[in-house]
């Protein structure tokens, strides 16, 4: 028998193709994990990032009942005391307000979540589908 024969070479270069190609999709399927990861990672600090908000706009919100309470119990009292307390009861309420509506703003869905991936994904299956419609090249 001819071990050296032109099926013994061929055999050997399928399983070369099939190694380089197994090879070839695991790379493809980290990298493409790696990308959902970081992904993840940016949908965690952005809702992080609208609970502080929220908490911000909890406090402030809180100061303007306090400050409410303060304004009815100098009701009686001296005559500018009641519109500074009003006053500042009126620019926390403001700002409390401005808080939740950027908390609002932040905890909103995007779009896009995972639009980086997804585009990625399409990239990969135009580029296999290109390759198979392509001719395949003889060495």
């Amino acid at each position: 028998m001819n071990q050296g024969g032109p099926g013994a070479a061929g055999a050997t270069g399928l399983a070369a193709s099939l190694r380089q190609l197994v090879a070839s999709l695991l790379e493809l399927a980290q990298v493409r994990l790696e990308l959902l990861g970081t992904e993840l990672e940016q949908q965690k600090l952005r809702v992080a990032s609208g609970l502080v908000w929220a908490a911000i706009a909890v406090v402030l919100f809180a100061l303007a009942l306090v400050l409410l309470a303060g304004c009815v119990l100098l009701l009686f009292g001296e005559a500018y005391r009641l519109q500074a307390a009003a006053t500042l009861m009126v620019v926390f309420v403001g700002c409390g307000a401005l808080a939740w509506r950027h908390a609002l703003a932040r905890l909103k869905t995007p779009p896009g979540a995972f639009a980086l991936s997804a585009a990625e994904l399409g990239r990969d299956r135009s580029g296999l589908a290109a390759g198979a419609d392509a001719p395949t090249r003889q060495p």
